[in-house]
């Protein structure tokens, strides 16, 4: 396999996608192909840092209300994340891929508390890092948690997992003539309603350091592969 031309990148996937074929919870079987899919990355040398949501479970924004403050719901979103990364850090092991889950909420029981140093110790070591509990503040989604991880770690690029092959001019799902776009500029991806592949502040924050961000379909085989090796994959936002 080619080397890639990206020292280090940062996965963002959905707690959805992480469910799978199920409605909720983990589906052993996602997370055993994208272990797949990531060895093929570690092969050629690149680093990956791994965020994962957890609407699978719990959206925090949702679950506000009737007397659940929107801080504690947040909270409890976080929660989410980072059960989704223990089970992922389990089934990375269990296929032979050294795995960290390092956590913003303080949960030293389960997993190593995260702080810079110690996540570039276990990036230089080979492994693939899993942060969870985004950064550990209400009113911050796991994407924004994400663009900031990657600037922090020196990610290049973000990729940003969805279940379509990129970002198109409408929403493909209703759409049979929607049409796939190849590359989006920050401020249309801001401006244009239409684009929800990623909440606004995270891409706000992408653009104003200058961060690109790949939307494209991590569960094709040999995407991510591609997509670390600079390949067109998705749509390219920058």
């Amino acid at each position: 396999m080619a080397e890639t031309p990206y020292k280090r990148i940062l996965l963002k996937l959905s707690g959805e996608q992480l469910a799978g074929k199920y409605d909720f919870g983990v589906d052993p079987e996602i997370a055993a192909f994208l272990a797949e899919e990531i060895k093929k990355v570690i092969k050629t040398g690149c680093q990956v840092v791994l965020i994962v949501g957890g609407g699978n479970m719990v959206r925090g924004a949702e679950i506000a209300g009737h007397g659940i403050k929107r801080v504690t719901g947040d909270q409890m979103g976080m929660l989410s994340g980072l059960i989704n990364s223990m089970a992922l850090t389990d089934i990375f092991e269990a296929r032979d891929v050294q795995t960290r889950c390092l956590s913003n909420i303080y949960a030293t029981q389960i997993a190593e508390s995260y702080s810079y140093r110690l996540a570039e110790k276990h990036l230089q070591k080979g492994r693939v890092l899993i942060i969870a509990g985004g950064t550990a503040r209400p009113y911050v989604t796991h994407d924004t948690a994400a663009v900031s991880f990657a600037l922090e770690l020196d990610c290049q690029p973000v990729l940003k997992a969805t279940k379509f092959e990129g970002v198109y001019d409408k929403d493909p799902a209703k759409f049979d003539d929607a049409t796939k776009l190849e590359k989006v500029s920050f401020q249309d991806a801001l401006e244009n309603n239409s684009i929800q592949v990623m909440d606004k502040a995270a891409i706000g924050l992408a653009s104003e350091h200058s961060k690109p961000i790949v939307v494209f379909d991590a569960f094709k085989a040999d995407n991510l592969a591609k997509a670390a090796r600079g390949d067109a994959v998705g749509t390219l936002i920058s």
